[in-house]
């Protein structure tokens, strides 16, 4: 997902907001203690532990794969403005790619697909804004509308980054208060600090090029603008990095990103 010119406003006032994140700590790169090594990962299939799955029990989550497959087919629909809870923004975009060319929209959906499996397996009810990989949209008002109206318990949109190839990272993009998520603002700052932590895990180091500790407030997505329901935006990696588009195009990696995704969801549904 391109970065925005906005996105480094508020920086100073998130580091304040944050000091309870631990030591080290969105739409990242930290020194030595914020990268782990493969070999300590958990296994893909590997669940929190204390029976965490059974917290998924009659939950609804909301998962949003970033944008789809078909969006560069169709510009005159993703062009399409469309309020994104503040202003005016395109109806959707076609996403980024690594320089050898695997997109983006295949990775979303790569994770989200695992996920949503994981999730359904623990018992919770999934809502996707998108059904498939070879469609157009929705627009993102339509994605936040569709989580909304289900109620999620707790909702993840899935990402990659299109920065310079020479940043590597993930990074959390959190919402700032817009009117109509000013109750959820403060539960999704506390969900993206989870999330942080078990992303840890996955051996993407956290990134340090754009935010504060690997968090960055935006208040130009739709997606963190009009939700009503806790939500974070995961920027999983720098697809343009070669590095971490090793990981993004490794199904290991998709499996170890949906693992985290799923704990910390199981962390934040706990901490209720």
């Amino acid at each position: 997902m391109p970065r925005s010119a906005t996105a480094v406003a508020g920086c100073l006032a998130l580091a304040a907001t944050l000091t309870a994140c631990s030591p080290g700590s969105t739409p990242r790169q930290q020194p030595a203690a914020s990268s782990a090594t493969a070999s300590a990962s958990p296994s893909p299939s590997t669940s929190a532990s204390g029976g965490a799955d059974d917290i998924f029990k009659g939950a609804v989550v909301g998962i949003d794969p970033g944008h789809n497959g078909g969006n560069a087919s169709a510009p005159e629909v993703i062009n399409e403005p469309v309020w994104n809870g503040r202003s005016q923004s395109p109806c959707n975009t076609t996403g980024t790619a690594t320089n050898d060319g695997y997109p983006e929209t295949d990775f979303t959906w790569a994770v989200a697909q695992k996920l949503a499996a994981d999730l359904r397996e623990a018992g919770a009810k999934v809502v996707m804004t998108r059904g498939s990989n070879e469609g157009v949209g929705p627009c993102i008002d339509e994605r936040a509308k569709t989580i909304n109206d289900a109620k999620a318990d707790v909702a993840i949109d899935i990402h990659a980054d299109g920065a310079a190839a020479s940043e590597r990272g993930y990074s959390l993009l959190i919402p700032v208060p817009s009117g109509t998520n000013d109750e959820v603002v403060e539960p999704s700052r506390r969900y993206a600090r989870m999330l942080r932590t078990e992303m840890r895990k996955t051996g993407m180091p956290l990134a340090d090029y754009l935010g504060e500790g690997g968090f960055v407030e935006r208040d130009d997505l739709a997606g963190l603008n009009l939700t009503t329901v806790p939500q974070v935006l995961l920027e999983t990696g720098n697809m343009r990095n070669t590095e971490d588009a090793r990981l993004l195009k490794s199904d290991r990696f998709q499996a170890r990103t949906a693992a985290a995704i799923k704990r910390a969801m199981a962390a934040y549904l706990r901490s209720r």
